[in-house]
């Protein structure tokens, strides 16, 4: 019998809601972080139409930005696709703004250097409604102690032996061999290895009662908006480089294009795929409600 789970995140308010109707004003959340920085660039310096609307960015950190996703306190929001598993009665998924593991994602990283790890002892995990979380839990949940730290604690916590192994994310996928760490799994790897799929990892939504056409609307505006970015690459990057801790230009480079690229102007049919695949998977082994995603 499938375990009935409840939402454990939602705040004692409820949503918060406006009149759709005489606002002109749409708060965008996106993480601090170059990729989706790399996103907004066009809407930030006005380079794409956006039909009378005016879009300010709110810029949280990707744990925060979920709790805020499952209030439903932003008009358009980037949230990891396993928040969306309790935010999905507010929010539609853009086609468009994916965050797509072809082949790659979280890695999990510890100091030892031998096929002896167990995997049974202590990990830091950047937030608990992260999908590199729900991604660590499908592949293996005997961790003996989870501790969730900010995502640039991580690998501190683990060079400094607080904790045996780290599950991180973001530039840290690329940069954790410059600690003197070592890669236990690439979950975005085994993903594909499982299910021949790219691994969905954050996504952009929309609430719904912005209605239909303002949806559309304002997916359209993001779309043009990454389209921009990545025909004007350079001064993207740049923009990009304010958020990029410390990242060489090569380094944001390589990392934006890991992340922005054709899936995030429109993941397609396979993207789309991938979404229920995982949602399903969480679901199947009761880790998160039963949804069945819209996509605008």
């Amino acid at each position: 019998m499938q375990t009935k789970i409840t939402n454990p995140f939602l705040s004692d308010h409820g949503p918060r809601t406006t009149d759709r109707d005489s606002r002109s004003v749409i708060r965008v959340g996106h993480s601090p972080d170059a990729d989706d920085a790399f996103m907004f660039y066009a809407i930030k310096y006005g380079k794409v139409k956006t039909g009378g609307l005016k879009l300010v960015d709110v810029i949280e950190d990707i744990e925060s930005l979920n709790h805020r996703a499952i209030n439903s306190e932003l008009e358009v929001t980037a949230m990891s696709l396993h928040a969306y598993a309790y935010a999905a009665k507010n929010y539609d998924i853009m086609t468009c703004g994916v965050s797509m593991g072809d082949g790659y994602g979280p890695v999990v990283v510890t100091k030892a250097r031998n096929s002896k790890f167990e995997i049974r002892n202590s990990i830091a995990v950047p937030g608990r409604l992260t999908t590199a979380y729900l991604l660590l839990k499908l592949w293996n949940k005997n961790w003996k102690e989870i501790q969730f730290l900010p995502f640039d604690k991580i690998i501190p916590a683990v060079k400094k032996g607080t904790v045996d192994a780290g599950l991180i994310i973001h530039e840290g996928q690329i940069r954790f061999k410059e600690f003197g760490l070592t890669k236990l799994v690439d979950l975005g790897e085994w993903w594909m290895k499982k299910t021949k799929l790219p691994a969905p990892l954050g996504i952009d939504a929309v609430r719904k009662d912005l209605g239909s056409a303002s949806q559309k609307k304002l997916t359209r505006i993001l779309k043009d908006s990454i389209q921009y970015a990545l025909e004007h690459r350079k001064p993207a990057i740049q923009y990009s480089m304010k958020y990029g801790r410390g990242m060489k230009t090569e380094i944001a480079d390589r990392f934006v294009g890991m992340y922005v690229n054709d899936w995030t102007i429109d993941m397609g049919p396979k993207g789309k795929r991938a979404v229920r695949e995982l949602l399903k998977r969480g679901a199947a082994a009761g880790l998160i409600p039963k949804v069945i995603p819209k996509f605008i």
